[in-house]
Formats: C-alpha cells, structure tokens, sequence
C-alpha cells in the first residue's frame, strides 16, 4: 500500500511493506543517505532523525510508525546556509571520521530546542545514545555550547 511522508517539507510517496524501517525508506526509497546505518538496534544512534522535532532512531521506526512530518539531517541546512548547530560543528572541527556526525547533530539540533542553554550535564545525559568512534565528545559538547550562545544572540 502507498504510503504519503512529508520529509525536510516535501512529500514523497512510497509502495513499501508496512514493516520496512524508515532509516531503508531514506536511503533507498527517497535517496537521503545522509542518515547512516550503524547499528540497526537503537544504540549507536547514527540513525537519528526528526519526527514532529523529537529525535528518534530511523533504524527502529517502522513505515507505518511514522506519526509525523520527517526531518534529516538534509533538512537541517545545506553548506550554503547551514543551521547554527552545523555551523558550530564545522567551527570545533568535531568530525574526525565523520560517519556518526548526522545522527550527532540531529540530536544536538533536538536538545537545543527543547533546551536552550544546556549545561555539560544536560548535553551528555541528551547525547549518551550516540556513539562517536572517534571519540570527539569534548568538541561535540564545545560545539553544542558554542550554538546555544549563537542561538540565543538571535
């Protein structure tokens, strides 16, 4: 059965089994690859998306789960106008590998929306659920600060 998602504001149409995760709808049905598989079971994160603004795991979200208008990390901005949080990444130089790095900022972008100006507690107790194999947490946690002031200069 065809099923209709608004993702990064533009709606697409899909004919995929009810079951198939949303993570495979993005990146081989819509073509948005930058949402990565790590893990396929929720706990490296580097699938995160926006559903209605609320982080989520594509990975573990089924088609017919979708309750939402979509965000990925191609929604957020482009490298022409990038979003404060984008931004802020390529100011720290939190990318080594870069792999996990969408599914980081989503999470970031998300917890800078429900809180403004986090502390260090704040942002790891949002950012535990995802993984950095190259183990930049202190920049990714630099970067967050940086955007929470830049965000609220605005």
């Amino acid at each position: 059965m065809a099923t209709t998602l608004n993702i990064n504001g533009k709606a697409h149409q899909v004919d995929l089994p009810d079951d198939v995760p949303l993570l495979w709808v993005l990146r081989d049905e819509v073509g948005l690859t930058g949402t990565k598989f790590g893990c396929g079971v929720s706990a490296c994160g580097a699938c995160t998306v926006h559903i209605d603004g609320e982080a989520v795991r594509s990975c573990q979200v089924a088609l017919s789960d979708v309750w939402g208008d979509v965000t990925t990390i191609e929604g957020l901005g482009t490298p022409d106008a990038m979003a404060t949080i984008q931004q802020a990444w390529v100011d720290h130089q939190v990318a080594q590998c870069g792999y996990c790095q969408s599914g980081q900022i989503m999470q970031a972008a998300a917890l800078l929306a429900e809180n403004p100006l986090p502390t260090d507690i704040d942002i790891d107790d949002a950012m535990q659920g995802n993984l950095c194999r190259c183990g930049t947490y202190p920049r990714i946690r630099a970067a967050i600060h940086d955007a929470a002031a830049k965000l609220k200069e605005v």
